[in-house]
């Protein structure tokens, strides 16, 4: 893969809403025992559901390790009636799913100029070191598409940004600003790289993330973008809910901040689920951890009664595209959901 040395900003490149249109939607086809040691099939079946739903407006390149995983994936999506013409196979092995965060990011810039963003991963401030093979798929995806490709060498995961398309930018202090990323790098300093590569103009900071989230406080947890004056964030009303002050403050934050010409963002308020529980400890469960796609929007479904709710909250915020209902209740259980598994390639 060709490093280029350059800033994208001064090259003209910027990071594209999610809502914008797509070329294709990026996954790793499940394989980690480790992860759902006794639900692997039950996730594999929500892959077939969320390819099946993305397949009706855009392409999906999914990864798989082998040329026996490409055969089993492809029959099964067969069988459930998914057109796997739709579907691009790419043999590049990873530890596991979540290529929101090892992954690239993908730039454009005018006349439809591509590139990708090939930051560290270092596997969520190496909790698990097993998993910082994934930072060298990147580059084997490179090999695939052939851009041109920028590496600022810092520690960043995709789930830990959010942008609007037109110059702002979400993140936590939580994650962004944990030692156990970038040792040493300021506030300006993370600002400086995200502006540089992103292409955004404003970062605006939330302070904290939730009860069980193992990535110190991924944005996409917590607030989303929906178009560029409207930011849904997750609230809990209950004060005995060991989230409630957190999502509060979260709250409190966006309510107070304003889009580049001054003027208040539109913030509303999205429930989190009733508790997610496994063994005991807390799931960092999240209707935020959508995904928006060609025609349709992915959301992450937990059983609950809260589940309509949040569907209904959704459904206003993206007229034209079919909300669509995932349930994610096997995919929790290894600690992430739609959003963290799904990676956008804009269309240019």
């Amino acid at each position: 893969m060709r490093r280029d040395a350059a800033e994208p900003r001064a090259a003209g490149y910027r990071m594209p809403a999610e809502w914008e249109p797509h070329a294709a939607t990026w996954l790793a086809w499940p394989h980690n025992q480790d992860t759902w040691p006794h639900d692997l099939d039950r996730v594999r079946q929500t892959w077939v559901e969320m390819i099946r739903a993305l397949t009706g407006g855009e392409r999906v390149r999914l990864l798989v390790d082998d040329a026996l995983s490409e055969t089993s994936a492809s029959a099964r999506l067969g069988r459930a009636g998914v057109d796997t013409r739709r579907v691009l196979f790419h043999r590049i092995p990873t530890v596991d799913v979540w290529i929101r965060d090892y992954g690239p990011t993908f730039i454009t810039a005018a006349g439809g100029s591509e590139a990708l963003v090939d930051w560290r991963f270092n596997a969520w401030g190496l909790k698990y070191p097993d998993y910082v093979a994934d930072d060298a798929v990147p580059p084997r995806i490179n090999e695939a598409l052939g851009l041109r490709a920028f590496v600022p060498g810092i520690v960043l995961e995709g789930g830990s940004i959010d942008v609007d398309g037109a110059g702002l930018c979400l993140v936590t202090e939580a994650c962004l600003l944990n030692p156990n990323r970038n040792p040493g790098r300021t506030r300006e300093d993370i600002e400086a790289v995200l502006r540089s590569t992103l292409g955004v103009r404003r970062v605006l900071w939330l302070p904290a993330g939730m009860v069980g989230d193992d990535t110190d406080g991924h944005i996409d947890n917590l607030a989303r973008f929906v178009s560029t004056d409207t930011v849904v964030c997750v609230v809990e009303d209950d004060p005995r809910d060991a989230n409630h002050r957190a999502l509060q403050e979260n709250f409190r934050c966006l309510a107070s901040a304003e889009d580049l010409r001054g003027r208040p963002l539109r913030v509303v308020p999205l429930p989190q689920p009733d508790p997610v529980t496994a063994d005991g400890s807390r799931l960092p469960a999240s209707y935020a951890n959508f995904y928006m796609a060609n025609g349709v929007v992915l959301v992450p479904l937990y059983g609950g009664p809260r589940d309509q709710v949040a569907l209904d909250t959704l459904a206003p915020l993206f007229p034209g595209r079919r909300v669509a209902g995932i349930d994610t209740r096997a995919l929790i259980l290894g600690l992430g959901g739609i959003h963290c598994v799904t990676q956008q390639q804009p269309a240019t």
